[in-house]
């Protein structure tokens, strides 16, 4: 962090002082443009106007006078010289005339045009801006009027305060670079603190969490990896749970049968027992074998998002998935009262299809009682179906109905495993409609039954 705030934080300094630099260039440019142009318009107009009041002939001492009067009341040097060469006489400067007005600017000024000058002086030793008009009388020069002015730089005009600047400019850098570090400490400070918590979270403390001290971007990123941190842990809380609950399901029926074939390793059971524990073995191996198989279902959904959706004939499905669960059934003696319409064609996956409805079938079954009826129809709405499986059995109390499928939830947990159930069932069936686009609901009476309703897409053909 340090090395890009001191980088940033030079690269700022730098910006500053450019545009300083940048400021002062500029400044001096409007001087020279501006200023001195102005300067010398206005000497333009004084010598035009001093020029106009010439009558020809000699130049007068009264013009020369007047010329100095003027001079006394103006903030250039103004004055008129007969003889150019008259000129050093009027000057506060040791001046040889011809280094201020040379041939080629006499040639000028017999021909009645004006010379400005712009420049270093060697006799002045200075910049000055000199403006000269000629008192021309029939092709010759009886005499010039001079006006110049003193040519001073910015930095002469700032000499005097050249500490005054100094130490301003020194303050303003100061304070740039004291509000540049602050700016740079608020922006990367928290991305200092993001990145220490993105460790933390590396090294698995899900619970770590940035402070939000701002609403802008910086606190909006925060808050994004507060949101993902929060969603982190709750996953790797799900998934310890999931474990807990998977190694506890597991336990039970490990724990029956090597505690039975510890039994008949050492010969405890007694004869008449032994075809009812044999049962029982049988029985958790079954459970054991369905939990495995539920959990690779769990697994292959999680992992694998693709979807063959395709047009399926929801009344072949069920006619398909019936033969499946009629074996239990029929140890119930539980009729089934199909009232599929015939005309139904769903937009889905059908191997998801059948395992949901394998599930929600196996599960009515089970909490169906004796010589119950399980009922299994479908109604059409807009562009989907919606599929009721209805039982006789125990119904589930209106507390439970959120939760069921919720992964290893049981209403009786007791039941659920005399009865083989998994918990697992209704979670995946919910798992697959939802990834179908499709809907899960339950509707429920305590001892009255349950309604299961699935709603799925249908193929678009099927009802325009």
């Amino acid at each position: 962090m340090k090395k890009l705030s001191v980088k940033i934080w030079m690269l700022l300094l730098l910006f500053i002082a450019i545009t300083i630099v940048f400021l002062v260039i500029f400044t001096n440019f409007l001087y020279e443009e501006l200023y001195v142009e102005d300067k010398e318009t206005s000497m333009r107009e004084i010598a035009e106007n001093l020029q106009t009041t010439y009558k020809g002939g000699a130049v007068t001492n009264e013009f020369i006078k007047q010329t100095e009067d003027f001079n006394r009341f103006s903030d250039v040097e103004v004055f008129t010289v007969r003889n150019p060469r008259e000129l050093s006489a009027c000057l506060p400067f040791d001046i040889d005339y011809e280094t201020l007005i040379g041939p080629e600017e006499r040639a000028e000024l017999i021909g009645g045009e004006a010379v400005i000058k712009r420049g270093y002086e060697k006799r002045f030793n200075r910049e000055v801006v000199s403006v000269i008009y000629p008192l021309v009388d029939e092709n010759r020069l009886e005499g010039i009027i001079y006006v110049y002015v003193p040519l001073t730089k910015m930095t002469e005009m700032a000499s005097k305060d050249v500490i005054f600047l100094l130490i301003t400019v020194s303050l303003l850098l100061l304070i740039m670079a004291w509000i540049s570090l602050k700016t740079l400490q608020k922006v990367l400070v928290p991305l200092d603190k993001l990145k220490v918590a993105a460790n933390e979270m590396a090294s698995g403390k899900y619970e770590t969490r940035v402070e939000v001290k701002s609403s802008d971007e910086i606190g909006e990123l925060a808050k994004t990896f507060n949101q993902m941190a929060t969603s982190i842990q709750q996953e790797d809380e799900k998934k310890r749970d999931f474990l807990s609950i998977v190694s506890h399901e597991l336990r039970t029926p490990i724990s029956y049968i090597k505690g039975y074939g510890e039994a008949f390793e050492q010969e405890l059971v007694p004869e008449e027992k032994k075809k009812e524990i044999y049962a029982l073995i049988v029985q958790e191996a079954n459970r054991m074998q369905k939990l495995t198989n539920d959990l690779l279902t769990v697994a292959r959904s999680e992992q694998n998002h693709h979807i063959d959706m395709s047009p399926l004939v929801l009344s072949e499905v069920v006619r398909e998935v019936l033969p499946l669960v009629k074996s239990l059934a029929d140890k119930k003696q539980i009729r089934f009262i199909v009232t599929i319409d015939e005309e139904t064609i769903l937009k889905a996956d059908e191997q998801m299809t059948k395992q949901i409805l394998i599930n929600i079938l196996e599960n009515a079954i089970h909490y169906s009682p004796v010589s119950s009826t399980i009922t299994i129809g479908n109604e059409i709405a807009k562009n989907e179906t919606t599929i009721h499986i209805k039982d006789e059995g125990c119904g589930i109390a209106p507390e439970h109905l959120p939760h069921i499928t919720e992964r290893f939830y049981r209403v009786n947990k007791a039941r659920s495993r005399v009865d083989g159930g998994t918990g697992l069932g209704l979670s995946i069936a919910s798992q697959l409609i939802e990834m179908q686009k499709g809907r899960l609901v339950f509707t429920s009476e305590v001892e009255k039954g349950t309604t299961v309703y699935i709603t799925l897409p249908i193929w678009e053909d099927s009802f325009l």
